[in-house]
């Protein structure tokens, strides 16, 4: 049966809905070959936004585990371990990596730590048994401390 050729920017739609991969690298070749007024630029622009976000969320979703875990480490001494000193050094990297990547978003830092601070209590309260209310409401640590204060595993220091 013979499927009707729909032309247009109704087809990028109908593509766009069906067959997301086909269509992004149509829109890439129409975008190399110059031949912008054939683009769908309504879905385009969406994507690119969704794009954008994403590496917000990349930020926020690092920030939200660094936090837990400098949380965790300042109200559960006693639990201290190698991990939560890797967790910590390996999320600060991230932070710095989609920085570096993204310097568009350092406008978005104090926001990002402000969301990420809301996941990184409920997370610590889930992982240390203590009620949420034990952590600050609001993030205690400066931007400065959070990214460079010492955590170091003492196996000693561990009752």
């Amino acid at each position: 049966m013979n499927r009707p050729v729909a032309t247009g920017k109704r087809s990028a739609q109908a593509r766009y809905e069906v067959d997301f991969y086909g269509w992004a690298m149509e829109q890439a070749r129409l975008l190399k070959a110059g031949r912008v007024s054939e683009i769908d630029a309504a879905n385009l622009a969406e994507e690119v936004t969704d794009l954008g976000n994403e590496q917000y969320d990349k930020l926020q979703s690092a920030l939200a585990v660094l936090l837990a875990h400098l949380l965790k480490w300042d109200h559960q001494a006693d639990m201290r371990s190698r991990s939560w000193e890797s967790t910590v050094r390996e999320q600060r990297r991230r932070v710095q990596r989609v920085l570096a990547r993204n310097p568009g978003l350092q406008s978005r830092r104090d926001e990002a730590v402000s969301e990420g601070y809301l996941d990184a209590r409920d997370r610590a309260s889930a992982e240390t048994d203590l009620e949420v209310e034990r952590f600050p409401p609001q993030c205690p640590y400066a931007w400065d401390e959070m990214m460079t204060r010492e955590i170091k595993y003492e196996p000693s220091a561990r009752r």
